[in-house]
């Protein structure tokens, strides 16, 4: 296992570094750049900038210098120092702002994380073992409403609901008085009431999508030889599905973990537009919109990092979970 991981970790490096050349030449694919972007700006407010003035931004920023230039003086800084660049739309250091909304970022995507999971787990095992009762079709109807709806009218519905109850659309993830308030215990307990509406909108379309796959792999696991004959040995109902046919199901569901990591970064941005959400999601739309590569390139980048990192936990937790993915390893 150990050496499976070493060489695993290994591989990621020359990976990210590919990935992170092809995200940069993407970036810079639409024609023009973000000081082209900035002067066109400017013009709709009567101020027009010259070329000789754009040549100038251009040089200061090192936008006049070949792609390959400005990739390698990036990824140089990122290696040695830790810089990822400068962030032209922002006028600040691209780590001061991942800095600002890493943290909060965080914060909602691993709890929506840990909301799908919990929920969609045990509702998946029991809509397989109460097949065809009211459950099942209860569950079965949540799970296709689910994915039917989209997330940015769910969050629309729910604001609204918000405030018809209790007076607050629940916009943003602080109240008004808490914006700027130092860290406290009411802070945290505000914190967690606005997030309410962004973990069942952002969790709920992936929960309602794992409830189906988890529903059919028991269904599947739970008419195998092997869980015949435990049955016939007259084991416990509840060890046969927990420890046999659970276990065997949830391998599709662990597997996505790799895909879950990437909205630690993304955060479901129309739903944080929608929300006002000071998540890194609107931040990455406004760095693409503005061709902001520098701040573009490094989410996509760390976007690329989480999601090698996500799969190297799935498959690890594969091999811990089925046996025969460590049989298959061990022959290899």
């Amino acid at each position: 296992m150990l050496r499976y991981m070493l060489r695993r970790t290994l591989i990621m490096v020359p990976v990210t570094l590919f990935v992170s050349m092809i995200v940069f030449i993407i970036i810079q694919l639409p024609p023009g750049d973000f000081v082209s972007g900035y002067a066109a700006k400017m013009a709709t407010s009567g101020e027009i900038m010259d070329e000789q003035a754009m040549a100038l931004l251009r040089e200061s920023y090192g936008l006049d210098k070949p792609w390959y230039v400005q990739y390698f003086t990036w990824m140089i800084g990122i290696l040695t120092e830790g810089d990822f660049g400068y962030s032209l739309s922002y006028n600040r250091p691209v780590s001061d702002i991942i800095g600002q909304y890493m943290g909060i970022t965080i914060i909602v995507s691993l709890v929506s994380m840990v909301f799908t999971y919990v929920v969609a787990i045990p509702i998946g095992i029991l809509s397989a073992v109460k097949q065809y009762s009211f459950f099942d079709y209860l569950a079965t109807g949540f799970g296709f409403l689910g994915m039917a709806t989209p997330n940015f009218l769910l969050a629309i519905i729910l604001m609204f609901i918000s405030f018809q109850w209790w007076g607050d659309p629940m916009l943003g993830l602080f109240s008004a008085e808490f914006t700027d308030a130092p860290w406290n215990l009411a802070k945290w307990m505000d914190l967690f009431k606005h997030m309410i509406i962004p973990v069942i909108v952002i969790g709920t379309s992936n929960t309602c999508e794992l409830i189906r796959v988890m529903r059919g792999q028991m269904l599947d696991e739970m008419t195998k030889p092997h869980i015949l004959t435990a049955r016939a040995k007259g084991l416990p109902e509840w060890r046969i599905l927990l420890k046999y046919s659970a276990r065997a199901a949830i391998n599709p569901i662990v597997s996505t973990i790799g895909w879950s990591l990437t909205t630690i970064f993304t955060g479901s941005t129309i739903t944080a537009i929608v929300l006002n959400l000071p998540t890194q999601g609107p931040v990455m739309h406004k760095a693409l919109l503005s061709q902001d590569m520098y701040l573009a390139g490094s989410w996509l980048l760390l976007m690329a990092v989480f999601t090698l990192l996500g799969t190297l936990i799935s498959d690890i937790l594969l091999a811990w979970l089925d046996p025969r993915i460590r049989m298959t390893r061990k022959g290899t």
